[in-house]
């Protein structure tokens, strides 16, 4: 803190004093009173046109405090010469100006009017340097620790909690007036003395106010008579001056101290004891204490002293306050990065929490999800074994029918044996088995598209089937990755869950278009069974057809037949159909062997596929 901001300090107790009505202002008039009153105790010029020259252009009427700072600095500040005038004399200005209108205490106060003044500056010179002033906690416990010290009491740690929480605080601190009215109460100083507490309080003001690191009484050894004298010495950052008393109203001598000072324990001689030297460039002073623990003392000061100077500081003070300000600022920033990380880290389990949450919940979905496509694929199975069964009901009622119809066959061979048939019948049957004939290569003609787009659907099935597996295994690694891509996962499960839907929908309507195929590949194989039936049918009764047996002839013995008739083979157009019938026949076998091997292989594949699923 520099001499401005102390001066300011002071200068704003005077300003807000002559604020009568609270509201910032103060009339021209008593500022130019305030302002020749601190130009006299600053030991500066004072120019009485300046205030009117300076609010020449705003004559509206009182003045407010920011409309004063450029006056202030300008004519008066700025011409302050640090060391020429006295500081206490200006807060003396100040704290008049203020206590009349802001200190009264009660009757029986515990402070003197002195007191309340010392106390005033030292304020001043602990508070923070924000508008308007006031002294934090930790200041208030430092201070009052010091003056306890000065008192030789221990300060009590409940009277001073009590203290500070029961004061009034304001903006996180205390007021000066509320800090006075405190100390008013005796509640710190129950049992100690009046002139105690004074002492005390000028003990601490002339330590901390007036940077006295140290003072005492000590044996001087004279430079010229080499006689030894007690002199009081006051111990300043600077010099090391000695007065006659105490009351330090004649001062004998000032030593300068600087960076090239030192101080050294001397051992006793000349009946003087606790011996200690403080040597310059130019001299070397010799000094005696009472005992050890003054020499101690007065050798760590002066030290102390040369250490600022050195350090280029001119307070102790100052830079303690500085230090405990940038310990408040670093506790400060170590409470707030441990608050922010405490924050952090509730957001992190916040986080984590929710994640955990939703983890949970798609893990129920994808739970009630496994048991749908587990119930699917029970109603799918029994569906098929439905199916199966229903086709093994229509292949054992196929064979009823064929059995019927190798019945009736027998029948009408039977009855074929007793007809006799012309030649006109046969050129019927003859058109009529053509007609087989051609029905049956359409059917194979069928059959071949059916097989075909059979196995197109087949194709079909598979690529669904392996899109499925895909879709699924995609699926099970964005659950896997469900724990850091959260939202992405939650778009990719919608999306895959609607492909996945949309193959599962596909793989029905293949299947199907399958089961359609097999169904037009069952009737296929039943009208071609049906042609070959006609076929074996119609070739039956050709050759029965063949031997006409006459009316009322003898059959003649069998060797007489074949040696007496012989059958037109090459002229004989019914033959000829009945060679190619024969043939048909047995291309006919070879397909209905060829369809049931497929008809195997196609519920074997129905099976996989219910497997796969």
């Amino acid at each position: 803190m520099d001499l401005r901001s102390e001066l300011l300090k002071s200068i704003w107790y005077a300003f807000t004093a002559l604020d009568v009505e609270k509201s910032g202002k103060v009339s021209k008039s008593q500022l130019k009173v305030l302002s020749h009153n601190l130009c006299t105790v600053l030991c500066i010029p004072h120019d009485p046109a300046a205030l009117e020259e300076h609010f020449r252009d705003d004559d509206d009427g009182p003045v407010s405090s920011q409309g004063y700072m450029p006056y202030l600095n300008k004519y008066i500040l700025d011409k302050v010469v640090e060391g020429v005038f006295v500081k206490e004399n200006v807060d003396e200005l100040c704290w008049t100006l203020t206590a009349k209108k802001n200190y009264k205490p009660a009757g029986g106060s515990i402070l003197s009017h002195k007191d309340a003044f010392r106390l005033w500056c030292l304020f001043i010179f602990l508070s923070e340097d924000k508008y308007p002033l006031v002294m934090i906690p930790d200041e208030v416990e430092y201070l009052l620790k010091k003056l306890c010290m000065a008192m030789s009491v221990e300060l009590n740690g409940v009277e001073l909690e009590d203290f500070i929480s029961q004061g009034s605080v304001q903006q996180n601190g205390f007021t000066v007036w509320a800090f006075l009215e405190m100390m008013n109460t005796g509640r710190l100083t129950r049992g100690i003395a009046k002139e105690s507490i004074s002492m005390a309080i000028e003990e601490v003001y002339r330590e901390i106010v007036g940077d006295v690191l140290k003072e005492g009484y000590l044996w001087k050894k004279g430079q010229l008579r080499r006689n030894w004298t007690e002199r009081w010495f006051t111990l300043k950052p600077n010099a090391l001056d000695y007065y006659t008393s105490e009351d330090r109203k004649d001062r004998k001598g000032s030593i300068t101290l600087d960076s090239n000072c030192c101080v050294e324990v001397l051992p006793d001689r000349d009946g003087k004891r606790c011996m200690f030297c403080l040597k310059t460039i130019s001299k070397t002073f010799e000094l005696s204490a009472s005992d050890t623990k003054q020499r101690q003392e007065w050798t760590s000061a002066i030290q102390t002293a040369i250490r600022l100077h050195a350090e280029g500081k001119t307070s102790l003070h100052k830079d303690l306050k500085q230090k405990r300000r940038e310990q408040r600022e670093f506790r400060e920033r170590r409470r707030e990065a441990k608050e922010q990380e405490l924050q952090h880290l509730r957001n992190l389990q916040e986080e984590r929490e929710r994640k955990m949450a939703e983890l949970e919940l798609l893990k129920e979905a994808q739970r009630q999800a496994q048991i749908l496509l587990q119930q699917e694929e029970e109603r799918r199975r029994k569906q098929h074994e439905e199916l199966q069964q229903a086709l093994e009901e229509q292949l054992r009622e196929a064979e009823e029918a064929r059995a019927c119809m190798q019945a009736e066959m027998a029948l009408k061979e039977a009855e074929a044996e007793r007809q006799q048939r012309r030649i006109k019948e046969l050129e019927e049957l003859q058109q009529r088995l053509e007609e087989a004939l051609h029905q049956e290569v359409k059917a194979r003609q069928d059959e071949e598209a059916f097989r075909y787009t059979q196995t197109r659907l087949l194709a079909e099935e598979e690529e669904k089937i392996k899109a499925l597996m895909s879709l699924q295994e995609e699926q099970e690694e964005c659950i896997q990755r469900a724990q850091r891509e959260k939202q992405e996962m939650k778009q990719e499960m919608e999306t895959k869950s609607r492909a996945l839907e949309e193959a599962q929908r596909q793989l029905e309507e293949v299947r199907a278009n399958r089961h359609r195929v097999d169904q037009d590949v069952v009737a296929a194989q039943r009208k071609l069974r049906q042609a070959s039936t006609n076929v074996k049918h119609w070739n039956v009764q050709m050759n029965r057809l063949m031997h006409p047996i006459g009316p009322g002839e003898k059959r003649p013995s069998v060797g007489g037949f074949h040696s007496s008739f012989r059958i037109p083979m090459q002229k004989d157009p019914g033959l000829r159909l009945w060679q190619k019938s024969s043939e048909q026949d047995e291309e006919s076998k070879e397909n209905a062997a060829r369809g049931d091997a497929d008809k195997k292989r196609l519920s074997q594949g129905s099976n996989g596929d219910i497997d796969v699923h």
